[in-house]
């Protein structure tokens, strides 16, 4: 197996994701180097170090950084971990980076690497799975909400030296798997995505979307749409932490199973330091651009493609961007929004 703990590992994204995978990696031994465009955030970790509070209690780490302009080739194993809208301007720029034996690992959400394949090659990327809930909350400073197991893949499913050595690097940070079903991981998050974007329409806790009678119903029938659509381009969907895609196929009792596994993942987000999404952070807190396009927008054209209906992460996407835009709050009514956009029926 490959050993990259004497290779010089470049972590592109120095915010909640990268941020900690690189902290961990560098403490244990790994010739780490965080890459952000953020100079505030670059330079709080240099005066003051990386702190990582929350569910492994308050630590500080002191790994390199520089920023995005100082960054130099040529770069061998490159984590990626920008949001998914800047995937395309970021790879652009690592391009001509990459050492010819380098190549980049998408730790990010959607389906990124699609787009990284298609500038430096599918043979220099490398797909991974994330999940662990990680919050930046101001310079220098991330919550770590909670642990979830990475699964890192080749993007043809065969099981490399490469994805081993990864494996082995990134257990350090969190529990790490390989898997030859990167693709199945990456559309079962897009089916958690679909619930994401529907919770984070509102400004209250993920659980107390989820157990509204309309939050729960909108969860159930994006996620069943998203669901659909993933089973168009994979064979097997597979499950993101308590969140089990399949519980949303089709046939008897899928509303009995949908709800069985939302009241599953409203329960962990109860018990949980993190009460809301990152998505909900970003529209909420930072008033940014989220993923939604990345996310949401991918479900719909995909499904736009593949003729499976998809009116409720349509509806989703539309009030995000609305949110987004300053056109509109982050009211119990966006529900309802969405619902009438959709063409639901009203229940009760």
């Amino acid at each position: 197996m490959e050993d990259l703990r004497d290779t010089p590992i470049t972590i592109v994204g120095a915010g909640a994701i990268g941020g900690t995978v690189g902290a961990y990696l560098d403490e244990a031994g790994y010739d780490v180097t965080l890459v952000d465009v953020s100079a505030e955030h670059v330079e709080a970790i240099r005066e003051r170090g990386l702190r990582i509070t929350g569910a492994r209690g308050d630590r500080t780490f002191h790994p390199r950084v520089i920023l995005a302009e100082e960054l130099r080739g040529p770069l061998g194993p490159t984590f990626l971990c920008v949001k998914g809208h800047f995937t395309e301007a970021a790879v652009r720029d690592l391009e001509p980076l990459l050492a010819p034996d380098g190549y980049i690992l998408s730790l990010q959400n959607g389906l990124n690497e699609a787009l990284i394949a298609e500038h430096v090659g599918r043979e220099r990327t490398v797909g991974a799975f994330v999940h662990f809930g990680a919050d930046l909350l101001e310079p220098g400073v991330i919550q770590l909400g909670y642990e979830e197991t990475i699964q890192v893949g080749e993007l043809d499913g065969r099981i490399t030296s490469r994805v081993e050595a990864l494996r082995a690097a990134l257990g350090h940070a969190m529990p790490t798997k390989v898997t030859g079903n990167i693709w199945g991981f990456l559309w079962g998050k897009l089916v958690f995505g679909a619930t994401g974007f529907v919770v984070s329409c509102v400004d209250a806790p993920v659980a107390e979307v989820i157990d509204d009678p309309l939050g729960r119903s909108l969860c159930r029938a994006a996620s069943a749409e998203a669901y659909l659509v993933a089973r168009t381009q994979v064979e097997r969907v597979e499950p993101i932490g308590e969140f089990e895609p399949g519980k949303f196929a089709p046939g008897d009792r899928m509303e009995e199973r949908a709800d069985e596994t939302l009241a599953e993942l409203a329960d962990a987000w109860r018990d949980s330091i993190k009460q809301h999404m990152g998505i909900w952070r970003d529209l909420k807190v930072k008033r940014r651009k989220t993923e939604v396009d990345m996310q949401v927008g991918q479900i719909v054209a995909t499904g736009r493609k593949r003729n499976v209906p998809t009116p409720v992460n349509a509806a989703v996407l539309e009030v995000v961007h609305e949110i987004e835009n300053g056109e509109r709050g982050m009211d119990w009514s966006n529900l309802r929004e969405i619902s009438d956009r959709a063409g639901l029926e009203p229940s009760g």
